[in-house]
């Protein structure tokens, strides 16, 4: 009998890994609790949680990494807080934090080009971290109070974020490489100042960006970039308005009377036929034809709601309802609240995972 038991306490430390490598599937959602400081990892199948992780203070936005094995979270606090979270989603553990240094508050983040790309409100700054050599490898001020929220293009050559305080959007943009030349013509005892090596510089790290700042409404936060690239909407707060600039010529065309309180987040549909704007001092996530700029519906979600989530094949969207401590899942085609995700206290950051 001992030989016997033995030999399953074996087989079942073999086993152990591979069993649960199969409770998580390929794709799962990632829900963020603000008060409960944890990552719930959900299968959007069953709409189960199927682990909690704990994170930093106050966290806020969550990103995962292309291959889906990693999540970052960002521990905001106003600037109090300095450090983004790292999430082993295959073991479901907490790896070790990233310090962020004199880069404080930091809040939107998205993973582009294999590199992840946050904002810092303190900073009024865009950083970048490294995964492969942990180290953070480039960072660039926009000038702008609350820099808020980000996009990344997927050739990486352009930028654009939210500055709330300042009510603008920075859309910033790689410059052409410029050819090295030789050194300026130095006049004997003029006041020059010193100039570049012989044989001319390719400038900077990184190259140069360039960035032009567009005047929206005020408390500019969230924003979605339309699935064809070529407009901007952008959820005015304290307006209660929505801006879209066009891409192309970087201004505002249009400002919408939204009559959301509170506009929080602004998110296409995949198929860029609807927008759906969440509020946190409204009971109502408004539903926008993308094309007209007409209202086509208020979902009731209960007393306010904050992060919005695409499933990426269009069927279904969350909405973290942070007043309410659920996650509502509304059927896209019906527009109808299909059920709630218990994830915590306040939830808001999501995320969506996908390993190959």
């Amino acid at each position: 009998m001992t030989n016997k038991l033995s030999g399953l306490l074996v087989l079942a430390s073999v086993l152990a890994p591979w069993l649960s490598a199969q409770k998580a599937p390929k794709e799962t959602l990632l829900a963020l609790s603000k008060r409960d400081h944890t990552l719930s990892i959900v299968d959007p199948g069953s709409l189960k949680v199927l682990a909690k992780v704990p994170v930093g203070n106050d966290p806020h936005e969550v990103v995962a990494s292309t291959d889906g094995r990693t999540a970052y979270v960002s521990n905001y606090g106003l600037g109090a807080y300095n450090t983004i979270a790292v999430i082993d989603l295959v073991e479901q553990k907490p790896l070790p934090q990233i310090d962020l240094g004199p880069l404080r508050g930091p809040h939107g983040l998205t993973f582009a080009g294999g590199k992840l790309w946050f904002t810092s409100e303190v900073a009024k700054a865009i950083g970048r971290y490294d995964p492969a050599s942990a180290k953070l490898d480039w960072i660039l001020g926009t000038g702008q109070n609350r820099t808020h929220m980000i996009f990344v293009s997927e050739d990486l050559k352009g930028i654009v974020t939210t500055n709330t305080v300042s009510g603008t959007v920075s859309i910033i943009e790689k410059s052409a490489a410029r050819a090295p030349g030789p050194p300026p013509s130095v006049s004997p005892g003029a006041n020059n100042l010193p100039g570049p090596p012989p044989g001319g510089s390719p400038g900077p790290p990184g190259g140069d960006w360039d960035e032009t700042v567009v005047r929206v409404g005020d408390g500019s936060e969230g924003f979605d970039m339309s699935p064809d690239g070529r407009e901007i909407w952008v959820g005015n707060a304290h307006d209660g308005t929505i801006s879209i600039i066009d891409v192309a010529t970087k201004s505002v065309t249009e400002t919408l009377p939204a009559n959301v309180r509170g506009v929080n987040r602004v998110k296409f549909t995949p198929n860029g036929a609807k927008v759906l704007v969440s509020s946190l001092g409204a009971p109502d996530l408004v539903v926008l034809d993308a094309k007209t700029h007409k209202e086509i519906k208020r979902i009731k979600l209960g007393r306010g709601s904050a992060g919005i989530l695409m499933q990426p094949d269009g069927v279904r969207a969350f909405v973290a309802c942070s007043p309410d401590n659920y996650v509502a899942v509304i059927d896209l085609n019906s527009l109808e609240i299909t059920a709630h995700i218990d994830v915590g206290l306040e939830p808001d950051g999501l995320a969506w995972a996908v390993r190959p």
